[in-house]
């Protein structure tokens, strides 16, 4: 197996605000539309996606944004089966964020998700949409 059988292409960029509303209206006089607006209940934290075409943003409130050039939190990658993506990253020594797939009730079926940091402080997210039936997180 390699990892690249599994990816599909970038599914989102993560881009943490601390002005939600002003955040989505420079988004929206760019091209922007509306896909997705949610709440994080376990960060307490609104989340918007906003979509462009085939570009997807998720930006999110939090108290941490940085403000300077490059202060995107992070790239996210779409899989097609994320266990077998999970596997493939533990066992080959990549830095795990999570010790396990985690899972928020975003879109209509949820996602499932892992992290791993890159060679310059970077987050990557591998995530697969849930599109037919919720899935058992024990399975």
């Amino acid at each position: 197996m390699e990892l690249g059988d599994y990816c599909t292409g970038i599914q989102h960029i993560g881009i943490p605000t601390d002005d939600m509303d002003k955040t989505v209206s420079f988004y929206q006089s760019i091209g922007f539309r509306e896909a997705l607006g949610t709440v994080n209940e376990k960060e307490h934290a609104r989340v918007e996606f906003l979509q462009n075409g085939n570009l997807m943003l998720e930006t999110y409130e939090s108290k941490n944004v940085s403000r300077k050039t490059g202060a995107i939190d992070h790239f996210c990658i779409d899989v097609r089966d994320i266990k077998k993506v999970y596997e493939y990253l533990k066992s080959h020594g990549f830095q795990m964020l999570e010790t396990e797939i985690q899972f928020l009730p975003f879109w209509e079926h949820g996602v499932q998700f892992i992290n791993i940091l890159g060679p310059n402080g970077e987050k990557i997210e591998f995530s697969q949409k849930l599109w037919l039936c919720k899935v058992n997180m024990k399975e």
